[in-house]
């Protein structure tokens, strides 16, 4: 396992991220982590270490930078903030393509909670380049109108007793013209903090990005 702590630079600003590259990696996953969160949220981490096992690589990165960050802590309006985080989604999946030790790896997005809008409208504005999408306990209604320009296959993961949030995704379903899938994780709540609920996340999303990430990139 090849493991290195990134400064990506997009657009102004650098963004701090981890990689983790697993001998013969056919894909990996970038993570677009939740509200008030950042890279090494324990939960993101968990799903990541399961993904690595399973030979995928992986890439956690903060989308806000520091000063941005302690701007968030105080206002709540960074984090939320769907155009500028999926912005910058975007420029790290630009920048995985021309990376020399990624530029061959087919690409998904792993996202959770208000990062799973911000995925799919990444993922909507590079239809060519992202092949899978995964939702967490996500809030992909914040994607809006971009949910109908999304074309790759998109699993959203929903905890079964997270009731709101499985109205949100239902209808954010019905708004996917890709292939997609919702799947309910039962007895579990937003956070996934109940016994063998995250370990359910990560076999779902790993079967899913398995799936579509595996064949060479020449292949799609």
């Amino acid at each position: 396992m090849e493991r290195q702590t990134l400064r990506v630079r997009v657009n102004t600003v650098s963004l701090e991220a981890d990689l983790s590259l697993p001998g013969a990696a056919r894909g990996i996953v970038l993570f677009a982590h939740g509200s008030g969160s950042s890279r090494f949220s324990p939960r993101n981490r968990e799903v990541a270490e399961r993904l690595n096992d399973a030979k995928l690589a992986t890439m956690l990165v903060d989308l806000l930078t520091s000063d941005e960050e302690a701007v968030d802590e105080r206002t709540r309006e960074l984090r939320f903030d769907i155009g500028l985080l999926a912005d910058r989604l975007v420029g790290l999946t630009d920048w995985l393509r021309v990376h020399e030790r990624t530029a061959a790896l087919r690409i998904g997005y792993f996202g959770a909670s208000t990062g799973a809008g911000a995925a799919l409208v990444a993922a909507a504005e590079r239809p060519d380049t992202v092949d899978a999408v995964v939702s967490r306990g996500g809030r992909p209604d914040l994607a809006g109108a971009a949910l109908a320009r999304v074309r790759a296959p998109t699993l959203l993961i929903v905890g079964g007793s997270d009731g709101p949030v499985i109205d949100m995704n239902w209808q954010a379903l019905a708004a996917l013209n890709c292939e997609k899938r919702l799947s309910l994780v039962p007895g579990a709540t937003h956070l996934f903090e109940e016994p063998d609920a995250l370990g359910a996340v990560s076999v779902l999303a790993r079967d899913w990005f398995k799936k579509y990430l595996e064949q060479p990139r020449s292949a799609k």
